[in-house]
């Protein structure tokens, strides 16, 4: 089992920036693909980003290509967003998933809790 904590999310304006954490425990992220989902009120949950085991494979959802940033340190068993020039669009509720397969759709087998990102206009 894999549990999974999101954090980093807040209120941000438009233009400005926020890192997300998402740290694990009960098992070791190392040999697993990590990904990013956010979910507005009202649709579905969507893909942001994805990143396989090795950091060798990285997709990004067009709507954030250029703007944000995945990135995994495995020694300390937590994957990262990096958020730039936020956009009103990109409030939602973040969420952090792994699994054995780096795929761009929510078939991930842990997911966390969500964070909640907010960007005022």
């Amino acid at each position: 089992q894999v549990q999974l904590v999101e954090s980093g999310g807040g209120l941000v304006q438009a233009g400005g920036s926020l890192r997300l954490s998402c740290a694990a425990s009960g098992r070791t992220l190392s040999m697993l693909s990590m990904a990013w989902f956010r979910q507005a009120p009202g649709k579905e949950r969507e893909f942001v980003a994805a990143i396989s085991w090795s950091g060798g494979s990285i997709y990004y959802a067009d709507s954030v290509k250029g703007r944000f940033t995945i990135s995994r340190e495995n020694a300390k068993n937590t994957v990262y967003l990096q958020m730039n020039s936020l956009k009103p669009e990109d409030t939602a509720v973040y969420y952090c998933a792994a699994g054995n397969v780096l795929v761009v759709v929510a078939t991930y087998d842990y997911w966390g809790q969500g964070t909640q990102v907010t960007v005022s206009s």
